[in-house]
């Protein structure tokens, strides 16, 4: 077995990998061809944690194995850990067990960055992100992947320390090609005119106001995973031309930004535009025009991290990094 840690696994892949396996992964979900039961999330009261087990197949690309994250907002230092456990499709024997918190990481702001590729007004120019934990590491830099028009991101965090330090990592990671940095004061500043928006906290009720948006806006709402979050408000959810998920099953009974329209009445699940993977491969076209609103809900899929997983394996053998073990 290769054990690969954080470390080797940016070393072992690009964003452009992840987000190719990624594409394999929706598809072959959203074509049935995968077996992905909605995961399992065990939350802790006193601490106010949740751990999340995750098991997929995806036999097309090679990916068997399940995920195990958890997700602790009052943790200081870091709120996400994880490990992933990758077998053989054809023997079942384990081959690699990974760092799962970076690779939540890159494949959920790689499912993002599919989502503006298809979703999101080609010549986009102001990136508005809510929360800047881990996960807006990778959403942006997906994000900046597919839409390099964008010249100016706008950053807001209840701690505004925590955005002044995502907007250091920025500048020094882009240099001279980082697009203007502007650390918000309020969440509707960071949001009002943007052309792509990105919500990754773990709010319970929604963290912008529906006035505050432009039409044309295309919305990545990433950070609720339970049916008692909300990041995005209602009257955006029940007025978008398209709300797209990654997987319809799992949204309607984890996502609250979904949940609670439906509860009140004025959405229904019928109103889901679709899935991502049908959308990549043609089943259903993405933007239209230049004033729709577009929404992308993720709650995250199984399916994504095994193959995903497997890239990395993959690419770790080739560049002969990671650690052997035998058990």
């Amino acid at each position: 077995m290769l054990v690969i840690s954080e470390e080797e696994i940016k070393k072992a892949v690009t964003m452009e990998d992840v987000m190719k396996a990624v594409e394999v992964a929706l598809v072959e979900y959203s074509e049935g061809r995968t077996v992905t039961p909605v995961r399992t999330a065990i939350s802790t009261s006193q601490t106010e944690g949740t751990a999340l087990f995750m098991p997929s197949l995806v036999e097309y690309g090679g990916g068997l194995g399940v995920k195990f994250v958890s997700v602790f907002p009052k943790n200081k230092d870091k709120t996400i850990y994880g490990v992933m456990v990758l077998s053989d499709v054809e023997t079942g024997q384990p081959l690699a067990l990974m760092e799962s918190s970076s690779l939540t990481v890159l494949r959920t702001g790689a499912a993002s960055g599919l989502a503006t590729k298809y979703l999101a007004k080609e010549d986009a120019l102001v990136l508005g992100v809510i929360g800047t934990g881990s996960q807006a590491r990778g959403l942006i830099e997906a994000i900046l992947h597919v839409r390099p028009s964008v010249r100016e991101i706008r950053l807001y965090n209840r701690t505004k320390s925590k955005a002044s330090v995502l907007a250091e990592e920025l500048k020094a990671r882009y240099q001279e090609k980082c697009p203007e940095i502007v650390i918000a004061d309020e969440a509707d500043e960071a949001v009002r005119a943007a052309d792509i928006i990105v919500t990754a906290t773990t709010s319970e009720r929604p963290v912008f106001s529906a006035e505050s948006v432009a039409l044309g806006v295309h919305i990545n709402g990433v950070g609720s995973f339970k049916p008692s979050m909300q990041e995005i408000p209602t009257e955006i959810i029940t007025s978008a031309a398209k709300v797209v998920v990654e997987a319809k099953e799992a949204a309607l009974e984890e996502c609250g930004d979904l949940i609670n329209p439906i509860e009140a009445g004025l959405f229904q699940a019928d109103d889901l535009y679709g899935e991502l993977g049908e959308i990549i491969n043609g089943m259903r076209t993405g933007r239209e025009s230049n004033e729709e609103i577009t929404v992308f809900k993720s709650v995250g899929l199984a399916a994504m991290d095994v193959v995903v997983a497997k890239a990395i394996y993959d690419k770790a053998l080739e560049l002969g990094i990671g650690q052997k073990v035998k058990l």
